[in-house]
């Protein structure tokens, strides 16, 4: 097995209660290699520092160096965040991004805020696990517990806030969810060793406008982001999204509000530009961006293993770092994927604005639910405004249209969750039982709104396009199992045999 393979399974052996290898560790410290940015940090007892792997520090001895799979480890056991790396803002452990277990599920929801928003008990409800088991098997994965886990997310928030807008101090403490100012204030200076007020710069540049901030959006390198804005600007909902160039835009409906955001790939990161009603939805809003253009995915390790197959090693040595686009609502993404049941791209998109053009805002909720700040962009109508509109909305045949109420009944219930956060297989099965969803959609739904990296469509005219273009068998039987040497990546070859069509 290569290096690169191996990569995504390196961390065995115990050091301070978590599976990592030290000398693996070390290897990646010394080397500087920014691939292992995210999948655990470094922490050093002479400075009392954490770090990522590739912080540009001279590289510790080894008798005083520490490894954490996660920051919140490193906090808790006493050290502070690197002000040169920033190990905060680091790109996302990309196997939570992809495991569909109970704490891969877990990190999904915390990072979407759901601990800030329903506390401890709301997440362990979601799971359908006790608070005390809970917090046993994050702490025994990742060396902290939920409650701390969003702390360090707090933190962060609370961080970009400071630096880049000119809310009160006071209102970032509540807005990143904190329960006090004194809670902010402590917490700010034992992870980064200074109080609020020293980390907001006056010299640095900042939005005066409330609710307008930008951010950098860190990925592990490459990414292939030609591929992701092409596949985006195909199938943007005009009145929703819209992609020009380099620039991708769109509308979001998030826990306490509105929001836009603007999202441009720049050579080391993607720069985001949002615009919030709601400050506190920050943290949402950022999960739901990285989500949307697969930013903690691992594409050395995805590349890699479908290199071993000579019918893609052409095309991904020529297109390295192709990502899976995924989404920022599943309920939008379920939708889409019904509409586009046997239709072409084109005509689906049509459908989906007139569906999304003819929904009625009442007056006293267009300015907080819907409209849009400056881009006139607003959010995909919710399953409970579906659930209610007219015949005339819906331009298909009437049992697609019927299809698209019951999902949306199921949606607007709670019986059908399709987040991240929800059990795949569970979520996949309560689909399949909605009349008018099969196998296509079912799998759809679960590559791009569950961010399943192994989905796979067979029967797909393009895929047997692009299997055929390659060389690959094109009857759905015969691909498919063709596909099963590409697991567990078989959602990327997915895109790139698109891609190929």
């Amino acid at each position: 097995m290569s290096e690169n393979r191996e990569q995504s399974r390196w961390a065995r052996g115990t050091i301070d209660g978590v599976e990592l290898d030290f000398e693996r560790c070390y290897r990646a410290v010394d080397s500087r290699d920014s691939r292992f940015d995210g999948w655990f940090f470094t922490a050093v007892t002479s400075t009392g520092i954490y770090c990522r792997p590739s912080c540009p520090a001279v590289t510790p001895k080894a008798e005083n160096v520490r490894f954490y799979p996660s920051a919140a480890a490193a906090q808790r056991a006493g050290f502070r965040a690197c002000r040169r790396c920033r190990p905060d803002a680091a790109p996302g452990s990309p196997e939570w991004d992809v495991r569909a277990d109970v704490v891969g599920r877990a990190m999904r929801l915390i990072g979407d805020g759901v601990v800030d928003r329903d506390g401890v008990p709301g997440l362990a409800s979601r799971l359908g696990y006790t608070e005390r088991h809970l917090h046993r098997m994050l702490t025994a994965e990742l060396g902290a517990g939920p409650l701390a886990l969003a702390r360090a997310q707090r933190a962060q928030t609370a961080r970009i806030l400071i630096e880049t807008t000119e809310l009160g101090l006071a209102e970032i403490a509540f807005a990143a969810g904190f329960g006090s100012v004194r809670q902010f204030n402590d917490t700010i200076r034992e992870i980064f060793g200074s109080a609020p007020s020293e980390l907001r710069k006056p010299s640095r540049k900042r939005h005066a406008e409330p609710g307008a901030i930008n951010l950098r959006l860190a990925y592990r390198p490459p990414l292939h982001a030609e591929s992701l804005l092409e596949f985006l600007a195909l199938r943007a909902i005009p009145g929703v999204e819209e992609a020009d160039g380099g620039t991708y835009r769109r509308a979001l409906r998030l826990p306490h509000g509105a929001a836009t955001v603007v999202l441009t790939p720049m050579p080391e990161y993607v720069a985001a530009s949002l615009r919030l009603s709601d400050v506190r939805d920050l943290a949402p809003a950022v999960a739901r961006c990285r989500r949307l253009l697969d930013l903690d995915a691992d594409p050395v390790a995805v590349d890699a293993a479908l290199s071993e197959d000579d019918a893609l090693a052409a095309v991904v040595a020529k297109e390295p770092g192709v990502r899976v686009p995924r989404s920022v609502d599943g309920w939008e993404m379920a939708v889409r994927a019904i509409v586009g049941q046997q239709i072409s791209v084109p005509a689906a998109r049509k459908v989906l604005h007139h569906l999304v053009d003819h929904e009625v805002i009442p007056p006293e909720s267009a300015s907080t639910e819907r409209q849009v700040h400056d881009q006139q962009l607003r959010a995909f109508p919710s399953a409970a405004e579906v659930a209610g509109m007219a015949d005339g909305a819906f331009r298909m045949p009437g049992a697609r249209r019927g299809t698209i109420r019951a999902l949306a009944t199921a949606v607007a219930s709670g019986e059908l969750g399709l987040d991240p956060g929800v059990d795949r297989d569970d979520a996949v099965a309560k689909l399949m039982a909605v009349p008018g969803i099969g196998a296509w959609t079912a799998s759809y739904v679960a590559m791009r709104a569950i961010g399943d990296p192994d989905a796979f469509l067979p029967t797909d005219l393009g895929v047997r396009r692009g299997a055929k273009a390659l060389g690959l068998p094109d009857q759905p039987k015969a691909l498919d199992a063709h596909a099963a040497q590409w697991a567990p990546w078989r959602s990327y070859a997915l895109i790139r045999l698109w891609r190929a069509a």
